[in-house]
């Protein structure tokens, strides 16, 4: 096995601002593994969120060099070595990613054969608002023709959002999804602000106070009017007794999980246990958003835009169609 790493700046579109941070670049990674003339590659999509930056992406991939990777014969054996070394979950999807479709070159099967999992064939996605001066939410909606799609997502922060709601609701004919990022403390003001939005037609709230609120969570759930949805909550080795308590679905992001094959585990999971799922992203490019791709059969939502914001797209595998997405190759 032959292992490399490579950074790539994406540029974006506008500026990408959320309750905790903003940007108009991102800096991600490909990870290519090569086994003779067979060759894979996968993206690595850091979050300073969970620590993960350039520099420790980098420091890690070394750290992955020099332990047992060049001896890998198997995707077992890759396993129990990302077993052994603790990664950034980002970094370990854009190798385990990459060693597998390397793989599937090499057996000449589909990732949907190389996984055991039905091919989706084609995905309908939500498109997220950014938080953004509510002056701005029309023209963005209609200079971006956000009315194809089928759901609609918007960043809010707690100061504010009551007000871009209500701007958004006055142009968008379906139901929106609000995705606070943590960005409310205290779950009584939260209850209030919640009870204020019963004439919208809401999907569901994302992940509203931080992850580590773990009681008010269980509060929460009992008085919000409208379906919980966990993101933060959800990394590598969710605790499902606890999460099933706090929310109604979850959202699974390959990054987070730290692979294909334990995305898959907590998808199952979650299904095994009656709750809603969703198949998110980090803006990405269409590498790892068609990663994401892979696994959207039979969930209930996908939020797949990662790739639609960014100007410079190296990629091509994805191809957006009033709001589906579906395979180019």
């Amino acid at each position: 096995m032959e292992w490399s790493i490579k950074k790539i700046q994406l540029e974006l579109k506008y500026t990408w601002k959320i309750s905790r941070n903003e940007s108009s670049f991102k800096e991600n990674f490909i990870v290519e593994a090569c086994e003779g003339k067979f060759i894979g590659i996968g993206e690595v999509a850091p979050n300073i969120r969970y620590n993960e930056t350039p520099e420790n992406v980098l420091e890690n991939f070394y750290k992955f060099l020099n332990s047992e990777s060049l001896a890998v014969k198997s995707l077992d054996d890759l396993t129990n070595l990302l077993g052994k070394i603790k990664l950034p979950n980002a970094l370990r999807f854009g190798i385990e990613s990459a060693y597998i479709h390397m793989l599937c070159k090499k057996e000449n099967k589909s990732i949907f054969e190389l996984l055991e999992t039905p091919n989706p064939s084609i995905v309908a996605s939500c498109y997220t608002l950014p938080i953004m001066d509510i002056a701005e939410i029309e023209t963005f909606f209609n200079s971006h023709q956000l009315g194809r799609f089928g759901h609609i997502k918007i960043k809010v922060s707690e100061e504010g959002a009551i007000e871009h709601l209500n701007a958004l609701n006055k142009i968008c004919s379906v139901p929106i999804m609000i995705d606070a990022n943590e960005a409310w403390k205290d779950v009584d003001l939260l209850i209030n602000f919640l009870q204020r939005l019963k004439h919208l037609h809401i999907a569901f709230i994302e992940q509203p106070l931080p992850a580590s609120m773990k009681e008010e969570y269980l509060y929460l759930k009992k008085h919000c009017p409208f379906p919980l949805m966990a993101d933060e909550s959800v990394l590598d080795q969710p605790d499902f007794d606890l999460l099933q308590q706090q929310f109604n679905g979850i959202n699974m992001k390959l990054m987070k999980a730290g692979g294909y094959l334990n995305g898959l585990r907590i998808l199952n999971e979650a299904r095994k246990r009656k709750m809603e799922t969703m198949v998110g992203c980090m803006v990405e490019t269409t590498l790892g958003i068609s990663s994401a791709w892979n696994l959207c059969a039979n969930t209930n939502y996908a939020d797949l835009d990662g790739c639609l914001i960014v100007a410079n797209e190296p990629y091509n595998l994805l191809k957006e169609e009033n709001g589906y997405f579906t395979k180019t190759t």
